[in-house]
């Protein structure tokens, strides 16, 4: 399995990091891909990437909750300097989020575009984040719209319309702990969308799955999402694992 998407930096780690990384590595999570917030997050992933080079993979990006009028052109130069200094899987995560402030969105679709331009002339996938914004996020893909243009709806929680609307973008969508909640509505269509298209997350610390739903997410309960789809898609343990990991592979180009 892998774990496209994962705060493994996150401070809700700090008491037991090691030792939780380990357990999901023993419950068959092969690889983690680890998206950017801001500025504060990029040392605590590149120390986690130097520790584990076989197994976590830094992205690089500006996340809309975190682009402020006061700062978010300095830290856009920050991603610019990274992208032009190493190499990453993807640029993420970024996108469009009016759930907590809708003030921004002027200055929050200007960092998306300049993000998504960086994707398209280094041929990087892009790490999406949407909430509240399915419309706006769409708006400025199909602006954008590129051959090169690609990557993961991350967290995707819309409906099968939208489900269907980012695949024809050329986008996979990211299926983490939401599939397993009682409200969360997307079981009620997932099965509609090839397997092909589905990639694994947890978005740990956030977002667990049930049984462990309201509590802190990690990266071993992957194994919990794949058991949900599973019962979607009528196919086995392995076969989910064998799909979902290839897609990602595919994405992030580590064949």
């Amino acid at each position: 399995m892998i774990d496209t998407h994962t705060h493994l930096y996150s401070e809700e780690f700090d008491e037991d990091r090691d030792k939780m990384i380990e357990r999901a590595i023993s419950k068959g999570v092969s690889k983690f891909f680890l998206p950017a917030i801001d500025s504060q997050s990029h040392q605590k992933m590149f120390d986690l990437e130097t520790k584990y080079p076989n197994q976590i993979f830094s992205m690089i990006g500006l996340h809309p909750c975190y682009v402020k009028p006061e700062s978010w052109e300095n830290e856009l130069k920050l991603v610019e300097d990274f992208l032009n200094q190493r190499k990453f899987p993807a640029i993420g995560e970024i996108g469009i989020d009016l759930y907590w402030d809708k003030t921004t969105l002027d200055i929050q679709i200007k960092a998306f575009e300049k993000q998504i331009d960086w994707a398209i002339e280094k041929d990087l996938p892009i790490v999406i984040h949407t909430r509240s914004s399915f419309d706006e996020t769409f708006e400025v893909l199909e602006r954008k719209k590129h051959s090169k243009l690609r990557g993961i709806f991350h967290c995707f929680s819309g409906d099968l319309e939208q489900a269907k609307h980012a695949i024809d973008l050329g986008f996979s969508l990211g299926i983490g702990g939401v599939v397993t909640f009682k409200n969360g509505k997307i079981d009620q269509f997932l099965n509609e969308i090839s397997l092909d298209k589905i990639v694994l997350e947890t978005d740990s610390p956030y977002l667990a799955p049930v049984p462990f739903r309201g509590k802190r997410n990690e990266s071993s309960y992957l194994d919990l999402v794949v058991g949900k789809l599973v019962d979607i898609y009528q196919k086995d343990f392995a076969e989910i694992d064998r799909i979902t990991t290839e897609n990602a592979e595919k994405i992030f180009e580590i064949l």
